[in-house]
C-alpha cells in the first residue's frame, strides 16, 4: 500500500474516531425480502419479520404471515451517535404466546459504510449467522439489505419519500394536537475550502465521495425530562468557530451547526487537486460555476432583525384561526403585565433578548445553542431550534435538552408558541416529551390607559411510547415544571411590571355613582294610582251617591223592606247596586296598592353600613321578562336580599315585567366572609314569592359578580327567560386583621391557640376545592369517611366550609358543604369494630346537593347525613367542628329574628329530653332529693353569685370562675365554668371546663340545668366527656319546698378496657359529692332565709 493510500487511512479513522463526540448522520436501511429461512411451525413455515437495532434505537418491520420467502419493501432512518456503532439485523418468527424465535442476525459496521465512494453499500444479500457459533443450525436464509448513510443531498432527493423513523426518532408519530412534524432540512451548503491545506491525494482519496452541497441536518428533536425546567434559548457567545485546518476538524464542521454569523451559503471547491487554497471564511457561491446548482429550500433561514417581517408574514396568511386552547397538564404562568403584547413577545422570543440568560443563570443552566427563526417551506409558521444543557438535580444529573418553538398564532396583537422540550438521556427519555404552550393576549383595560398583556402558559407530558413507570413521570414533571417556571415568573416580574388589575371594589365608588334611582315623590305616586279613569269614575259616583242620599228623603218602606233595611225597587236599582259594589272594591283594592307603595317607597335604597369587616354591597340594575306562567298579568315586583340572616328590600315596580331600578343596598359590616345571598322576588298584590335565585360567594369569583345577570326560578314564566341583573362588591375593610380575629375566637372557643397556615398551604387548601383567594384553612384531620365501604381520607374545615379529600389508587373522593347547610351534628359512640366514636352530620333539607356522592344517605327528613369514623384524636376533631359551627351557624349573629323564631321550637326540648348534650349517651339517675327551699333560692346556687363560688370551694374546687348568663335563643341561657380540683378531689389536682345552658321547663314551675364537662390533667381524661342534666321543680303541696333530680352520663371518645370501673367510679364519687354539696347549700340557705325572716319579725314584735 502506498503513502499516500496509508495516510488516506489514517486520516479516515482519526475522522472516525473525531465524530463519535459530534452530532449524529443518518442511516437510511431498506429492508427489501429475504430467501432461504429455515421453517419454525410443524406446517413447514414460518411467521417472519425483521428487528433493526443501532446503538439504543431500534425499529421493525410488520409480520409476514406463512412464508420462507417473504418481502416486506420497508425504509427506516436512524440518527447516527457513533460512525464506530454496527447494525444489527435480526430476522425472527413471532410467537404469540411465547418468546419471538431467532431465524438469524446480520452484522454490518458503519464504518463499512463510511469506506465507500458514495456512502452506500447497495442492495446487497446479506447470509444470516447464528446468534451462537455453537449452533448447529448453519444455513439460516439470506436477508436483502440496502444500507447508506444519508448526507444533506440525500435527504433532498429522498424528500419524495421519507423513511419510517426509529422508535426513539422524534418524527415518529404522537397524539400532540399540533401538526405532525416530519423530519425537516435546510438548505445550507458545507465549507470544505479546508481540504486544501491537506494533502491533495489524502483530500481526493477521503472527500471525493462527498457531493457537492449537501442539505443541513434536521433540528434535532428528542423526548422530555421528567422534571423539565423552560430552557432560555440565549446565544453562547464563547463558542468559537473550528479551525478548518485537519479531516477531523472538518467533520467536525459537518456535523456541527454553523456559527451563528455563518452564511446561509457557502463556496464549494472544484474537484481539481491543483486548485489554489481558499479562504476558510464563508464566502457566497460562484454563480458560474458549472458544479454548483440552485437547490430548492426546505426552509430559509432568516436574520434575527427579520423576525418582525416574518410575522408579518405569518399574520398576513392568517384566517381569523382561534388561540389554541390551554394545554391538559395544567396552567402555569397566569399573569397581566404592563406591556403590549408585541413588547412582550419581543422579550420572550426575540433572538436578542437578555430574558432567557436571567433565567438561565437563576436555574444553573449553560452551553446554548440557538438557531436564527426561518419559515416553514408552506409559509405556515415561524420555527426555531434551541439546544443547553440543564443544571442536575437529586435525582437526575446534568442533560442535554433540546427545544424546537413553533408560532401557530401571530395576529391581532395576540401570540401563541408551541415549544416541545426534550432530554433523551434522562430514563426512559425515549418515551415521552414535554410540551408547552405560550399564549400572549391584550390584557384587561386600566384606568391608566396603559397598555397590557396577558401571558398563560400551560403544559402536558405527551408520551410516544407507553411506559410502566408514567405516573412517576408525570409526577416529577409536574414538579420540575411547577419549580422551573416559578422561576421563570421571577424573571419576568423583574423585567416588567405586573398589571395591578383594576379591582371591581376600586372601581366600586365609581360604577355605584353612575346610577341614579328614580325615587318617586308622594304626588307622583298618587298620580300613578289614583290618576286612572277607574278610581276618578269611582268617586265621582261615590259623591254622587252621598249627595244623593244627603238630598233625598226616607221612602215609606213597602214590600219585604222593613227599617233599617232598603231593598231596590226596580231592576234599575239592582244594576246600579252591582255597579256602585264593583266600583267599592276596585276602590279597595287600589287603596290597598297605594298605602303597600307608600309604605315601600323608600325601600333600603341608600341606607349606608356600618361597622369593619366584610362589606356587602349590592346594586340591583334591572329585571327582565318577569312574567306570569300561563297568564298575560304583570305583578306589583319588589325584590329582597337575604345575607347572613340580614334582609335588604327594594322598592316597588308596578304592572311591569321588565322593572328598572337602579338602587344600591349595602349590608353592615361583618366578622367572616358571606357563603351564600339568597335573592327573592315577591308580588306586592298577592305577597307571594315569585320568583327566587341564589349568589354562591364559593364558586363564583367576585370579578364576575361585578356585573352578572341571574336566572329566576319559581313562578315566573321560564319561556321568557326571567332573569335580574346585579352588581355585587365584597371586600375586606380590616386586611389580615380580620383573619387574626377569628382565629383568635376559634381558640376562645376550642381551648387552645390555633396559628394561621402557610400560604403554600392555603393557596393547596383553595386549589384542591375550587374555593375563592379569601378563603384560609383552619384544621384538618384524617378519618374515614362511612358510606358502603369506609374511604380513608382527610376532612378539611375553613371559616365557610366542611371538605373531604380521598385519592386512593387514583380514585378520587372530593366534595365540601357550607356550615350554614349544617342542621345537626350527633356523636355515636364507639363500638367494638371501631374503637372511637364517629361524627353524624346532618344537613337542611335541600341543601349540599353537590356533596350528595359522599353521604351516606338521607334520614326520614330528607336530609343528607354523612358519616366521618376513625379520627386520630376525636375529641380535638370534635371541639374544632363545634366550635366553627357555633360561630358560622348558631351565633346570634349569624342568625336572623326570623330564622332564630322558626329554630326555637327545634331548640326547646321536652321533658326528659336533651338541648345540646348526646342523646345516644345513657343518663343514670346519681342524686335525688326534696329540699326545704324554693327554686328560686336553690337558683342562686347557679348564678355565679357569693354563694356558688362559696360552696364550690367548700366542695374541693380552686379557683372557680363563672362567665355571665348570656341569651342565646328564646327562654334559653348560656354560660362557662371553669375550675381546679384540690388533692382531696384528685390526686392529679386536674382541672375542668363546662359549658352550661338553661330554661325553664314548659309544663312546671322549675328549671333545667345541662351541663357538658371536660376534663384534663386526669387519668383517661381525653377517653370521655360528662354530661349531667339537674330538674329543679316547686312542690305545690309543700310550700317552700323543691325537688331535684340530676342525671350523669358519659360520652366515651375511645375504647379503653377500664371504662367499666371508670364508670362505677365517677358515678359513685359524683353521687356522693352531690349529696354533701347540696346539703350543705339547703343548710346555707335556710340559715340565711331564717336569719332574714327574723330580721323582718323583729321591728314589727317591736
Amino acid at each position: 500500500m502506498t503513502k499516500p493510500a496509508a495516510r488516506s487511512a489514517s486520516t479516515v479513522s482519526e475522522a472516525a474516531e473525531s465524530a463519535r463526540r459530534v452530532t449524529p448522520m443518518k442511516l437510511l436501511v431498506r429492508v427489501v425480502e429475504a430467501r432461504g429461512l429455515p421453517a419454525v411451525h410443524f406446517n413447514g413455515s414460518s411467521d417472519p419479520f425483521v428487528k433493526l437495532k443501532l446503538g439504543k434505537r431500534r425499529a421493525k418491520t410488520a409480520v409476514v404471515k406463512r412464508s420462507l420467502a417473504p418481502a416486506w419493501d420497508e425504509e427506516f432512518s436512524f440518527l447516527v451517535g457513533d460512525v464506530a456503532e454496527e447494525l444489527v439485523v435480526s430476522v425472527l418468527n413471532e410467537d404469540k404466546y411465547f418468546s419471538n424465535d431467532r431465524l438469524g442476525l446480520v452484522r454490518v459496521p458503519l464504518s463499512q459504510v463510511m469506506e465507500t465512494d458514495d456512502l452506500s453499500l447497495g442492495s446487497q444479500w446479506y447470509q444470516l449467522q447464528p446468534k451462537s457459533k455453537k449452533s448447529r443450525k448453519k444455513c439460516r436464509g439470506e436477508v436483502c439489505l440496502h444500507v447508506s448513510l444519508s448526507t444533506r443531498t440525500h435527504v433532498s432527493d429522498e424528500s419524495q419519500s421519507v423513511p419510517h423513523p426509529a422508535s426513539d426518532d422524534l418524527a415518529s408519530s404522537s397524539d400532540s394536537p399540533i401538526e405532525r412534524k416530519t423530519l425537516s432540512t435546510t438548505c445550507s451548503c458545507i465549507d470544505l475550502s479546508a481540504v486544501s491545506s491537506i494533502e491533495p491525494r489524502a483530500s481526493h482519496s477521503s472527500f471525493e465521495r462527498f457531493p457537492d452541497s449537501i442539505l443541513d441536518l434536521p433540528a434535532r428533536s428528542s423526548v422530555e425530562e421528567a422534571a423539565s425546567e423552560p430552557g432560555p434559548p440565549a446565544a453562547d457567545t464563547d463558542a468559537t468557530p473550528p479551525n478548518p485546518s485537519s479531516v477531523v476538524e472538518v467533520l467536525s464542521r459537518y456535523f456541527f451547526r454553523k456559527p451563528e454569523n455563518a452564511a446561509p451559503t457557502v463556496q464549494h471547491p472544484t474537484a481539481s487537486d491543483t486548485d489554489p487554497p481558499v479562504d476558510h471564511q464563508l464566502q457566497e457561491p460562484n454563480a458560474s460555476s458549472s458544479e454548483d446548482r440552485e437547490i430548492p429550500e426546505k426552509g430559509t433561514v432568516v436574520p434575527e432583525s427579520s423576525l418582525d417581517e416574518l410575522l408579518k408574514v405569518l399574520e398576513s396568511k392568517d384566517q381569523g384561526s382561534e388561540m389554541p386552547a390551554n394545554l391538559p397538564g395544567g396552567v402555569l404562568v397566569d399573569e397581566s403585565y404592563v406591556a403590549a403584547p408585541t413588547e412582550l413577545n419581543s422579550l420572550l422570543f426575540s433572538p436578542n433578548s437578555d430574558f432567557w440568560p436571567a433565567v438561565a443563570e437563576l436555574q444553573g443552566t449553560s452551553g446554548f445553542q440557538i438557531e436564527p427563526w426561518k419559515l416553514d417551506s408552506n409559509e405556515s409558521c415561524v420555527q426555531r431550534t434551541l439546544t443547553y444543557t440543564k443544571a442536575a438535580s437529586k435525582l437526575v444529573k446534568a442533560v442535554k435538552a433540546t427545544e424546537e418553538q413553533k408560532y401557530l398564532k401571530a395576529a391581532a396583537n395576540s401570540y401563541a408558541v408551541f415549544s416541545v422540550v426534550s432530554t433523551p438521556d434522562v430514563p426512559c427519555g425515549n418515551c415521552f416529551k414535554v410540551e408547552i404552550l405560550y399564549c400572549i393576549t391584550p390584557g384587561p383595560h386600566l384606568s391608566s390607559e396603559e397598555q397590557t398583556s396577558h401571558l398563560t402558559v400551560s403544559w402536558r407530558v405527551n408520551f410516544v411510547q407507553s411506559t410502566m413507570v408514567k405516573g412517576m413521570i408525570e409526577n416529577g414533571a409536574k414538579q420540575g415544571m411547577a419549580e422551573g417556571y416559578a422561576q421563570f415568573s421571577e424573571v419576568l416580574n423583574q423585567k416588567l411590571k405586573v398589571a395591578e388589575l383594576d379591582d371591581a371594589n376600586s372601581n366600586k365608588e365609581k360604577i355605584l355613582a353612575s346610577l341614579h334611582a328614580q325615587k318617586e315623590t308622594g304626588w307622583r305616586l298618587i298620580v300613578r294610582f289614583l290618576g286612572n279613569f277607574t278610581f276618578i269614575f269611582s268617586v265621582a259616583i261615590a259623591l254622587y251617591v252621598i249627595a244623593h242620599l244627603h238630598l233625598s228623603k226616607p221612602d215609606v218602606t213597602h214590600g219585604l223592606e222593613y227599617f233599617g233595611l232598603d231593598l231596590p225597587d226596580s231592576i234599575g236599582e239592582v244594576v246600579v247596586c252591582a255597579v256602585l259594589i264593583l266600583q267599592g272594591q276596585s276602590i279597595v283594592k287600589v287603596t290597598r296598592r297605594f298605602l303597600s307603595a307608600w309604605k315601600q317607597r323608600g325601600s333600603d335604597h341608600g341606607v349606608k353600613a356600618h361597622g369593619d369587616g366584610w362589606l356587602l354591597t349590592v346594586a340591583l340594575i334591572e329585571g327582565a321578562g318577569i312574567t306570569a306562567t300561563g297568564s298575560s298579568d304583570l305583578f306589583d315586583i319588589y325584590v329582597v336580599f337575604t345575607c347572613n340572616a340580614k334582609r335588604k328590600t327594594s322598592s316597588i315596580k308596578f304592572q311591569t315585567s321588565d322593572p328598572k331600578w337602579n338602587e344600591i343596598f349595602e349590608f353592615d359590616a361583618m366578622d367572616d366572609p358571606p357563603s351564600r345571598m339568597d335573592v327573592a322576588i315577591h308580588d306586592s298584590s298577592g305577597q307571594c314569592v315569585i320568583g327566587h335565585t341564589e349568589v354562591n360567594f364559593l364558586k363564583n369569583n367576585l370579578s364576575e359578580l361585578t356585573d352578572i345577570w341571574l336566572p329566576l326560578n319559581g313562578k315566573c314564566d321560564q319561556a321568557s327567560n326571567p332573569k335580574l341583573h346585579l352588581r355585587i362588591f365584597l371586600n375586606n375593610s380590616r386586611g389580615t386583621e380580620v383573619v387574626m380575629n377569628y382565629l383568635a375566637k376559634m381558640g376562645k372557643e376550642v381551648g387552645k391557640k390555633i396559628n394561621l397556615r402557610s400560604t403554600q398551604t392555603n393557596v393547596a387548601f383553595r386549589k384542591l376545592f375550587a374555593l375563592p383567594p379569601e378563603e384560609f384553612l383552619i384544621d384538618d384531620f384524617t378519618c374515614h369517611l362511612k358510606r358502603k365501604m369506609p374511604v380513608q381520607g382527610r376532612l378539611f374545615f375553613s371559616p365557610r366550609i366542611v371538605g373531604f379529600y380521598s385519592n386512593i389508587f387514583g380514585h378520587k373522593t372530593k366534595f365540601f358543604f357550607l356550615w350554614e347547610d349544617v342542621d345537626d351534628m350527633q356523636v355515636i359512640p364507639a363500638t367494638l369494630s371501631i374503637g372511637s366514636p364517629s361524627l353524624m352530620i346532618i344537613l337542611r333539607k335541600d341543601r349540599g346537593l353537590e356533596a350528595k356522592h359522599g353521604a351516606k344517605g338521607t334520614d326520614h327528613h330528607g336530609r343528607l347525613k354523612f358519616n366521618f369514623q376513625s379520627f386520630v384524636s376525636f375529641n380535638d376533631a370534635y371541639r374544632i367542628i363545634t366550635a366553627i359551627w357555633k360561630i358560622r351557624a348558631l351565633s346570634p349573629e349569624q342568625q336572623g329574628e326570623a330564622i332564630e323564631k322558626d329554630e326555637v321550637k327545634e331548640l326547646l326540648p321536652e321533658e326528659g329530653g336533651s338541648l345540646f348534650t348526646n342523646v345516644d349517651v345513657k343518663m343514670s339517675e346519681i342524686f335525688s332529693s326534696v329540699l326545704s327551699v324554693d327554686v328560686e333560692s336553690l337558683m342562686e346556687m347557679f348564678s355565679g353569685g357569693p354563694l356558688e363560688h362559696k360552696m364550690m370551694q367548700k366542695a374541693g374546687c380552686i379557683d372557680y370562675t363563672a362567665t355571665q348568663w348570656e341569651l342565646v335563643g328564646c327562654n334559653i341561657q348560656q354560660r362557662q365554668t371553669s375550675y381546679k380540683f384540690d388533692k382531696n378531689l384528685s390526686r392529679y389536682r386536674g382541672e375542668a371546663t363546662t359549658t352550661e345552658q338553661k330554661y325553664s321547663l314548659v309544663n312546671q314551675d322549675g328549671w333545667a340545668i345541662e351541663k357538658m364537662m371536660t376534663l384534663q390533667g386526669v387519668l383517661l381524661a381525653d377517653y370521655f366527656n360528662l354530661q349531667m342534666k339537674y330538674y329543679i321543680t316547686n312542690i305545690p303541696s309543700k310550700p317552700n319546698t323543691c325537688s331535684m333530680l340530676v342525671l350523669l352520663g358519659i360520652a366515651w371518645l375511645k375504647s379503653t378496657k377500664q371504662q367499666k370501673k371508670v364508670t362505677k367510679t365517677i358515678i359513685s364519687n359524683t353521687s356522693n359529692r352531690l349529696k354533701e354539696l347540696f346539703a350543705e347549700v339547703e343548710k346555707e340557705l335556710t340559715s340565711k332565709n331564717g336569719s332574714l325572716l327574723n330580721a323582718a319579725i323583729g321591728p314589727t314584735t317591736g
